[in-house]
C-alpha cells in the first residue's frame, strides 16, 4: 500500500517574500481628485480635525458678532446675515464687527499658509516670516510706500515688495541660504532691527500727524478696517490657496532631502522658489490689511502638525488654525477687560514669544542651534 499523498494548497502570491520586521502596512490615503490632473491624499485625522478647527471658528465668529454692549442678539443674527438691516443692527454688521471678523480670519489663514510653506521649504520650525524679518519688511514697504507714493503705488504692492527685499537680504546674509537655523534667526532679528528702524524714522520724522495711527498699525491692529481691506485679502487668498495646494504634494516629498525629491520628479529647486514666493505674497497681503500680526504665522503650522499628525506643509489645516487663533485674539481684545483697546498684535506677540521661545530652547536640545 502506498504512502498517502501529502496535498498542499498553492503559495498565494507574495507569500514567499521575506517580510521586514516590525513592518506594517498601512491602507492607502483616500484621493480627493480636482478634475483629470489633480489627486490629492487626505488624512482622515486631518480631515477631522479640520471640521473641528472650522467649527471652532463658526462659533468664534458668532460670539463676536452677538457678544458685548453692541452684540446683535443671537435671534437676530441669522436674518441681519441674510438681509440688508439698518439701525443699530446695520451699522455693526457693516462698519464695527462684519470687516473686522473677515479680515480677521483672512488675514490669520494668509499667515497660516505663509508660515506653513517656509517652514516646510526650510525644514525648520523656526523658519517663518516672523523670524527671518518679513513682517518687518512688509510693515517698511507699506510706509515708505505711502510717503514716497502716496494714492499711486498701491499699499499690497509695497508690502509684497518690502517682505521680498527683507526674504532676500536674509538668504543672502546667513550664507547658506535658509539651511542653518542660528544664522536664519541671528539674520532674520538684523533685517528685521534695520527694517523697523527705517519705520520708526518715517513715523517719528515725516508723518508725525499719522504717527498714532502707523503705530497702532505696525503692531498689528484690525479696529479700524473696512470691507475694502476684506476684498484685499480675500483676493490674496484666492491666489495663494490653490498655488499653495498645488505645491504640497512635491513640498512632501521635498521633507525627504533634495536628491531623493529630485530623484522622484518633485523638482526642488522651482518647488523651493515657487513656494517662497507664494509664502511672501501670502504674509504681504496679511500685513497689507492687518499691519504685521506677530507669531501667528510661526505657530500655527506648528499647532496643525501636533493636532493632524501629518507631515508636509498642511496647507488646509494651517490656515484654519490661522484664521482661529486671530479671531479668537479678536475677542478677547474686543470683551476682556484688561485688553480693552490692545491691538491684536499685542496678544499675539505675547503669546508667540513665549512658543518662541520653547522652540528655541528645543532646537537647542536637539543640537540644531
Amino acid at each position: 500500500m502506498s504512502a498517502p499523498t501529502l496535498l498542499r494548497r498553492a503559495p498565494r502570491p507574495g507569500a514567499g517574500r521575506p517580510q521586514l520586521p516590525g513592518r506594517v502596512r498601512r491602507p492607502a490615503r483616500p484621493l480627493v481628485r480636482v478634475g483629470r490632473w489633480v489627486a490629492l491624499p487626505v488624512s482622515v485625522r486631518a480631515a477631522v480635525w479640520s471640521l473641528v478647527l472650522l467649527a471652532a471658528i463658526l462659533a468664534t465668529a458668532v460670539a463676536t458678532l452677538s457678544m458685548g454692549r453692541l452684540g446683535i442678539p443671537l435671534a437676530e443674527l441669522p436674518g441681519a446675515l441674510l438681509e440688508n438691516p439698518g439701525g443699530k443692527t446695520g451699522f455693526v454688521l457693516d462698519r464695527l464687527r462684519g470687516p473686522r471678523l473677515v479680515v480677521a480670519i483672512g488675514s490669520g489663514a494668509a499667515l497660516g499658509i505663509s508660515g506653513a510653506l517656509f517652514q516646510t521649504v526650510t525644514r525648520n520650525p523656526l523658519g517663518s516670516p516672523d523670524v527671518i524679518g518679513l513682517g518687518a519688511g512688509a510693515g517698511a514697504g507699506v510706509v515708505l510706500t505711502s510717503l514716497l507714493w502716496p494714492g499711486v503705488v498701491p499699499v499690497p504692492v509695497g508690502a509684497v515688495g518690502g517682505a521680498a527685499l527683507a526674504m532676500a537680504l536674509v538668504f543672502v546674509a546667513t550664507g547658506r541660504g535658509f539651511s542653518s537655523p542660528s544664522r536664519l534667526v541671528i539674520a532674520g532679528i538684523g533685517i528685521a532691527a534695520m527694517a523697523g528702524a527705517v519705520t520708526q524714522y518715517v513715523v517719528s520724522t515725516v508723518l508725525r500727524d499719522h504717527g498714532m495711527q502707523l503705530t497702532a498699525y505696525l503692531t498689528g491692529s484690525i479696529a479700524a478696517v473696512s470691507w475694502e481691506h476684506a476684498r484685499t485679502i480675500g483676493l490674496v487668498l484666492l491666489v495663494v490657496v490653490p498655488s499653495g495646494l498645488a505645491l504640497a504634494p512635491r513640498l512632501r516629498l521635498v521633507e525627504m532631502g533634495d536628491e531623493l525629491a529630485d530623484s522622484l520628479g518633485a523638482r526642488t529647486r522651482p518647488t523651493r522658489v515657487s513656494a517662497v514666493v507664494v509664502s511672501v505674497v501670502a504674509a504681504a497681503g496679511a500685513v497689507s490689511v492687518a499691519g504685521p500680526i506677530a507669531f501667528v504665522a510661526l505657530t500655527a503650522p506648528q499647532i496643525a502638525r501636533r493636532l493632524t499628525g501629518s507631515s508636509g506643509a498642511g496647507i488646509v489645516s494651517s490656515a484654519l488654525t490661522g484664521a482661529l487663533v486671530m479671531v479668537v485674539a479678536d475677542l478677547v481684545v474686543q470683551q476682556a477687560p484688561w485688553a480693552d483697546g490692545l491691538p491684536v498684535g499685542v496678544l499675539t506677540g505675547a503669546i508667540g514669544g513665549a512658543y518662541l521661545g520653547y522652540l528655541l530652547l528645543d532646537e537647542r536640545k536637539k543640537g540644531r542651534l
